[in-house]
């Protein structure tokens, strides 16, 4: 072998059957949330609207921004206008909300399937409407979306509206809770990057302007088509480990320092005291995780940097992850930490991947809501995807709660069954 040639990627199964995971509307749930003057109408079914009531937890007198224009039988027999419709109910809806400034038409399975033209009627609302209200679309059909890529469908569908800019300025990419990405913030500004830009922005007069001096780090790994949305605006990616973690948050930083010239020493010192905190808080929940193997379950494009956290700071041992889709120019440097042990699994296949854990028996599995109980029954120990998408985990303060996600479902079943502790 010659010195220095780069090591060959690990093989990666390529899986195209069955799946079993949430469709893209779910992402509409944290979504709504962060971006405060923003509505989702959702053109599906009653399905799509008892899932996001379900996702949601919404109490019958709070008044949320999403909803679902119900497509009826003669929607779907081609009896009515659908087009027609659409404008109706868009303006009921802006006549009574005079809050929305931003208005998402979101394509589900239903409306795919009938081949209703959700881009031409948000090209023709945005024109009435405009410039009070932004009218954009996007699908979170399950036929083209999986769990988080509605979120990639949304950012990459306001891409191209964002203003230009020649400002070299920093933009983070992906949807964070507020108090996370204050402190995300707050951590830049000491280090020396006190502006920074977000997508998506909590009001769109918030929204960030890009052009080729445009620098942008990931916060979420789904992002696929946002990047190259923004790549085709002249703005470069930073590739960097996922700030999931100490080792994760830290190189992160690092690398978006470096972009702007900031030395390592500086991120060192401003960080020594939140990297302390958050070694301490995983050591708690590694004292349950230390030698555990873990199976992933493709569900969120989280699977690989979660991984690489669970193995090189808990000291758990990933038998496989999958992953949905595997973006090497986005997951390159978590992939690289992770390194050769794990199967890599891109897709699925559910029925052979249940077959490969069966075989391996792993103390953890994650994996989504309907593979989780039947896995429970067959004396798995499981942990819900979903949660790791829903709470707080990316940064130094989060990294103590983010390994005891994985260590709960592993207490309880130590209590439960004390035989298995053993």
């Amino acid at each position: 072998m010659t010195a220095g040639c780069p090591s060959a990627p690990a093989p990666v199964l390529r899986e195209r059957g069955q799946h079993e995971v949430f469709c893209g509307l779910t992402s509409i749930i944290w979504l709504h949330r962060k971006m405060q003057d923003a509505f989702f109408l959702v053109v599906g079914s009653r399905t799509c609207a008892h899932l996001l009531q379900s996702a949601a937890g919404v109490m019958i007198f709070a008044e949320p921004r999403f909803g679902t224009a119900i497509l009826e039988e003669s929607d779907l027999a081609g009896m009515a206008d659908a087009q027609d419709e659409i404008d109706r109910e868009v303006a009921r809806l802006l006549s009574r909300r005079s809050d929305i400034r931003q208005l998402f038409l979101v394509g589900s399975c239903p409306s795919e399937v009938i081949k209703l033209d959700l881009a031409k009627a948000a090209e023709r609302l945005d024109e009435k409407f405009a410039p009070q209200v932004r009218v954009l679309n996007f699908s979170g059909s399950g036929i083209e979306t999986t769990f988080t890529e509605g979120e990639d469908a949304c950012l990459a569908a306001l891409a191209p509206r964002l203003p230009a800019s020649d400002k070299r300025q920093l933009l983070v990419l992906g949807a964070l809770p507020d108090v996370v990405e204050d402190q995300m913030r707050g951590l830049l500004a000491e280090i020396g990057i006190p502006e920074v830009a977000v997508l998506p922005a909590r009001r769109a007069g918030d929204d960030p302007a890009i052009g080729p001096h445009t620098r942008f780090a990931l916060a979420q790994p789904f992002l696929g088509d946002t990047k190259a949305a923004l790549e085709r605006r002249g703005a470069r990616h930073i590739a960097a480990p996922f700030p999931f973690g100490e080792e994760g948050t830290t190189a992160w930083l690092t690398a978006v320092a470096a972009e702007f010239g900031i030395p390592a020493e500086r991120v060192e010192a401003v960080t020594a005291a939140p990297r302390a905190r958050a070694r301490k808080a995983v050591a708690a929940a590694r004292e349950m995780l230390d030698g555990k193997s873990i199976f992933f379950f493709p569900d969120s494009q989280l699977e690989v940097p979660l991984a690489r956290f669970l193995a090189r700071e808990c000291g758990m041992r990933p038998v496989e992850v999958g992953t949905p889709y595997l973006h090497r120019g986005i997951l390159g440097p978590d992939l690289e930490l992770l390194g050769d042990g794990p199967r890599l699994s891109e897709g699925q296949d559910v029925e052979r991947q249940l077959d490969r854990l069966r075989a391996d028996r792993p103390e953890l599995t994650v994996c989504g809501l309907g593979l989780a109980n039947p896995l429970e029954a067959e004396g798995l120990a499981t942990k819900w995807a979903i949660e790791l998408v829903f709470t707080p985990v990316h940064f130094y303060e989060q990294a103590g709660d983010l390994a005891g996600l994985f260590a709960r479902p592993l207490r309880r079943r130590a209590l439960l069954t004390p035989e298995a502790a053993a």
